[in-house]
């Protein structure tokens, strides 16, 4: 019977279907595993063999841990809205709930094409409304929210008011605005229902605010640093600027140091432990206050080295910052203003990163030292965010490289206040072993005794305190788009006013255009019924809008994360329609065991993830504050891209392709042969190119797609012709042995780069088990690794043979007789193997393990049901299908995925024989097999009486026989 992967896998993957094999249950006598993948967005170009890849390792352990007893719950969802939708109904007019949809149907098919253990009753879609009333739902939490810093949690907002109606805000130690005035109870009491409102939206966890925000003009919407590379965006290409928006935040930045201390409570990767860190950014320093010279202002900066005030030489304001255009002086306005606008057409990133570039302008305005009364000149440089700190820096050129580069550029001065440093060729920027100097009270003093002397001395003066800042912003939570949630507000009297819960979810309207109205405002305003009515408490037509009981709705919608930040918990209850996760599933499940995903996720995602979960956790919705407990990051599988020489004469491409075999990278072969160089010659100049002007002559490389191929580099002319019409007409010169070969380089697996595998067209030729399996095989699983398809076919040729193990011929047997001892041996070194390298995410060296099992077994002959059947549960969580057909066949009734994991037993790996090589005069000559506790003497009794022994000796007596116990027989004389 042949090994028929394509029936085998399509039988068992109705079945699972069918019985609703990998449905979890939210109760259990056994103990729980929470498996979860990074869900996918569903793109329109479908899965390609790269992205299976964590999907397949958390498929495996979650498998696994079923067959340890465990009740798992390894769910599977998409995360759906987003800008590839939008984009494409702006193009086409499709609504994106259609795209998404068929862009969901064509992943459900591939995923399920793979065998994946996924319970798909509890599915969830970002762009539902059954989903996203419950984000809408957690926005309302989070407004009607405030940070205590005493309690050091959030609580909610009516504990807040009962404060100011008791005692006012002036003993409130709340993570609020930068600039609260203070106010009695009996002041609140009298303020309006509006000034409340204002106030209480300076404390509340989401709030809104004039914000910088990284605009796309071309895509309509705010974009976030990570979607914003080289000064455009990501997506499309386009220029990006910085303005100011009123904006929905999220107010994260309460949450800095839990979300720092956080990290050692969790076992994940070091390297995006790292990348949090970084992104929080703790330092400790102190806040000091510029006045400026001739203006009612101060210019506050934050500095970790206050104990360096003394070195200040000029100031540095972001040309973002609001004091510039107040205190640039008539004379610098112009100039002022051109670095300004230049400036907005740079993400912050591109600033930050660009280290080369010096740029500023001189505002015509100067500060006054705090300590000394000297004047400061103040200039802007984009060097300096409005995003980080308080976007001003105080400059001490001798004790910061940049600040330093600054200087010398405009010729500014650079004081030196470091006893006996030179900073003649750069500035100094260490702190041990040094010691103060041109710097008053300060002198003599290291920078720890420096730091305390000059906070001490700032407050005593009333100018300056001790801080903790963090370089973590306020997360800016609005997008001017129409495919993503809508928020659960309207505005009475221009105040966000929040709609009752019971009234979720307020649904996205239908729109007929998906761009910005021609005002400026976002999709949304497209709507012609977008407003709330208090009476009926639903969404109704913008006319029927009185200010009295019918009021304009919000008109952004929520950022992509904000679906992403709490799916994991939404997983445990996913149909509940009362909670957006009952207490009981909650407590059940708590929290996610195993997360595996991507690594460019660690603030994108994560981050925001793990605030919310604390958020919720504080208010009593969740019963853990942390929302992974182990979380790894897989490697990438990269593409092997194909390409192909194009001949450029003169400056003009001729479309004439060379095969390329003419050449070694971009350089031509030196040692080519001769009748493959005049066949060149020859062929260029029948496409009418001159090969011996060189310099006219010159080549580019071009990607093609790697489907044209036959074989790894062969270029199948017919195939590659079809697939585009530039190359239909075009003129290839062939190679060495008439073919026309492409070069591969590895690359990112990309639609772009034409290198992309389809994964259905591989379970088709070789199966799922083996797509699964190749993947493991291919290499640790948090590595990158180059894709081969070529060298699937090894694995594909493992799992026959492992068939035929079950097999004899055309028929199935197996056997009911004791195992051998070379049986039981090959079984538990294998089940050791496997266990060992399952538990510690080594799934390529358990493949392997798989091979040389089977190797063994099939040498031994062995087709012995009691080997056999331990054999199919171990290979189970990598193999499903071909495990389940080849159990059901045992004899067995029901799922394979549910067998108990094979136990361990030492006893059968030890050794009580031992294959002695038997030498004559130091030739081995044949092999003996004796009982390891043999003594010496029986050892050479039973070696000298030995048949082979006497046929070497030939009647000799032999000078002496050298025995050690376990390792030689020699034989001398």
């Amino acid at each position: 019977m042949q090994y028929n992967h394509q029936e085998i896998e399509k039988k068992w993957q109705e079945y699972w279907a069918k019985n609703q094999t990998f449905k979890a249950s939210n109760n259990s006598d056994k103990p729980k595993y929470y498996v979860l993948d990074m869900f996918p967005y569903p793109s329109g170009a479908g899965l390609h063999v790269g992205h299976p890849l964590g999907y397949i390792a958390s498929d495996i352990y979650a498998r696994y841990k079923r067959h340890k007893g465990f009740n798992v719950l390894h769910p599977q969802g998409y995360d759906s809205f987003g800008l590839p939708a939008e984009q494409y109904a702006i193009q086409t007019g499709q609504h994106p709930a259609i795209t998404t949809e068929t862009n969901i149907k064509t992943y459900r098919g591939q995923l399920d094409k793979i065998g994946f253990s996924f319970d798909w009753s509890r599915e969830v879609r970002t762009s539902n409304p059954e989903y996203y009333k419950w984000t809408q739902w957690v926005f309302i939490q989070l407004f009607n929210s405030w940070y205590n810093k005493d309690t050091d949690k959030a609580e909610d907002i009516s504990t807040l008011v009962a404060k100011f109606e008791a005692e006012g805000n002036t003993t409130v130690n709340a993570v609020c605005d930068e600039e609260i005035k203070e106010f009695s109870a009996e002041d609140w009491k009298k303020f309006s229902s509006k000034e409340q409102q204002e106030i209480l939206l300076q404390y509340r966890l989401t709030y809104l605010s004039d914000t910088e925000v990284n605009w796309c003009p071309a895509l309509g919407t705010v974009l976030a640093n990570d979607e914003i590379v080289n000064g455009v965006s990501e997506r499309g290409g386009h220029p990006v600027v910085r303005k100011k928006m009123t904006q929905w935040s999220m107010r994260i930045t309460a949450y800095a140091q839990r979300l720092l201390d956080g990290l050692s409570t969790i076992d994940w990767p070091q390297p995006l432990k790292d990348s949090q860190t970084n992104w929080i950014g703790r330092s400790q320093g102190a806040m000091v206050s510029f006045k400026v010279d001739g203006y009612d202002a101060n210019i506050e900066v934050f500095t970790t080295r206050p104990d360096t005030i003394y070195g200040v030489s000029f100031m540095t304001l972001a040309p973002e910052h609001d004091l510039v255009a107040k205190i640039t002086t008539d004379a610098q306005r112009e100039a002022v203003e051109a670095y300004v606008e230049a400036t907005a057409k740079r993400s912050e990133r591109d600033r930050l990163a660009d280290v080369k570039t010096i740029s500023g302008v001189f505002t015509g305005a100067y500060a006054v030292h705090p300590f000394t009364g000297e004047q400061v000149p103040i200039w802007i440089g984009d060097y300096v965010l409005a995003s980080y700190g308080t976007g001003a820096v105080m400059a001490v050129p001798c004790g910061d490289q940049r600040d330093y580069d600054f200087a010398k550029h405009f010729g500014l001065e650079i004081p030196n206040i470091f006893e006996g440093v030179d900073i003649s060729e750069k500035a100094n920027d260490t702190k041990d072993g040094i010691k103060l100097a041109n710097s008053d009270f300060l002198n003599g003093l290291n920078y720890k005794k420096g730091m305390k002397t000059v906070i001490y001395e700032m407050e005593k003066r009333g100018f300056g305190y001790g801080k903790i800042n963090y370089r973590l912003r306020d997360a800016v939570f609005s997008r001017q788009r129409y495919w993503g949630e809508p928020f659960p507000v309207y505005y009475k009297d221009g105040m966000p006013q929040m709609i009752a819960a019971e009234h979720l979810p307020i649904e996205l309207p239908e729109v007929e255009k998906y761009l910005p109205t021609e005002d400026g405002k976002p999709p949304l305003g497209n709507s012609t019924e977008w407003a709330w009515s208090t009476e009926t408490n639903s969404v109704v037509a913008n006319d029927q809008i009185n200010n009295e009981t019918v009021f304009p709705l919000e008109l952004n919608t929520m950022p992509g994360w904000a679906g992403s930040s709490w799916y994991f918990n939404r997983y445990m209850d996913a149909t509940n329609d009362g909670e957006f996760v009952s207490k009981e599933a909650v407590d059940y499940w708590k929290e996610v065991d195993l997360y595996i995903g991507g690594s460019e996720h660690a603030t994108g995602h994560l981050l925001y993830a793990r605030f919310w979960q604390k958020f919720l956790f504080d208010r009593g919705f969740l019963p853990v504050d942390e929302f992974a407990k182990k979380l790894i990051n897989q490697g990438m599988i990269l593409g092997t891209s194909a390409f192909v020489y194009e001949a450029i004469f003169d400056g003009k491409i001729k479309n004439v392709y060379l095969s390329a075999d003419y050449f070694q990278g971009d350089n031509y072969i030196t040692n080519i042969d001769e009748d493959l160089w005049k066949k060149k010659e020859l062929a260029l100049k029948e496409a009418g190119l001159n090969e011996e002007n060189k310099e006219s002559l010159t080549y580019r490389t071009v990607h093609i797609d790697v489907n044209s191929l036959s074989g790894d580099v062969e270029v199948n002319l017919d195939k590659l012709k079809s697939w585009r019409e530039d190359f239909k007409n075009a003129e290839f010169i062939l190679g060495r042995e008439g073919s026309f070969l492409s070069f591969r380089e590895v690359e990112k697996m990309s639609k772009s780069k034409f290198n992309v595998v389809n994964p259905d067209l591989i379970c088709e030729e070789y199966g799922a088990d083996s797509l699964r399996l190749f993947e493991m095989f291919l290499g640790p699983l948090e590595q990158f690794k180059p894709w081969k398809t070529s060298g699937i076919s090894g694995v594909y040729s493992f799992l026959k043979k492992l068939w035929k193990l079950f097999h004899n011929g055309e028929n199935f047997e197996v056997s009911e007789g004791e195992p051998t001892k070379e049986n039981l041996k090959t079984l538990h070194k294998t089940i050791k193997k496997v266990e060992e390298d399952i538990e510690n995410f080594s799934f390529n060296t358990s493949v392997s393990t798989f091979m040389i099992a089977v190797n063994e077994l099939s040498a031994q002959k062995c087709n012995n049901k009691a080997i056999l059947e331990q054999l199919l549960i171990l290979i189970s969580p990598y193999a499903p299908h071909v495990a389940e057909e080849l159990w059901s066949k045992l004899g067995n009734e029901g799922s394979i995925a549910f067998a108990p994991f094979p136990t361990f037993d030492e006893k059968y790996l030890i050794e009580s024989e031992k294959e002695y090589p038997v030498s004559f005069n130091g030739k081995m000559r044949f092999k003996l097999n004796l009982p390891l506790d043999m003594s010496k003497e029986d050892i050479e009794k039973t070696v000298m009486a030995h048949e082979k022994t006497q046929q070497q000796l030939q009647g000799r007596t032999p000078k002496k026989v050298i025995i050690v116990p376990g390792k030689i027989i020699n034989i001398v004389g």
